[in-house]
């Protein structure tokens, strides 16, 4: 699984922020590799927060809206891991992550979606296919054919 954002996401959004944050103690200089890291643990993170409505092959097939939403909670979320890493965490660095995660939980009840490139959104966690007509907030009842009906039972 890739990460929904990259170091080059986090230094355009979060230029000076991420050289102060992920400063090496002993060197100074930037460490990628524990970015890195907390990349892959801000994306792992949100997976298991959208598992509750997503499955994985809807995850891996959401579209560029999708993907950009995500990027920003991955860069809020990576940013605070990083901040913690390195011991060097503030409140506004708290604050959005605890409002990125908010967002998604959100999202993962059902009060917002995410749009993949096939068309469906937001399915049964189950695994259950839903037919591709069906629009996001429609219900839809599957069940078993009656067993009487008025053929089987002859006229009354």
């Amino acid at each position: 699984m890739t990460a929904y954002a990259t170091i080059a996401d986090l230094e355009a959004r979060f230029p000076s922020e991420l050289t102060l944050l992920a400063a090496d103690e002993t060197t100074g200089l930037r460490d990628d590799v524990r970015i890195g890291h907390a990349l892959s643990d801000s994306s792992i993170e949100i997976r298991a927060i959208l598992a509750a409505r997503y499955s994985a092959a809807e995850l891996a097939a959401l579209d560029a809206g999708s993907l950009e939403v995500l990027r920003v909670y991955c860069a809020d979320m990576t940013l605070y891991r990083v901040a913690l890493s390195f011991a060097r965490s503030s409140e506004a660095i708290k604050e959005r992550y605890d409002q990125a995660v908010k967002r998604l939980e959100a999202i993962a009840a059902g009060k917002g979606a995410l749009s993949t490139t096939g068309g469906t959104s937001g399915g049964p966690a189950g695994g259950e296919q839903l037919p591709n007509d069906v629009g996001q907030n429609e219900v839809v009842v599957v069940g078993p054919e009656r067993v009487f009906t008025r053929e089987r039972l002859g006229r009354i």
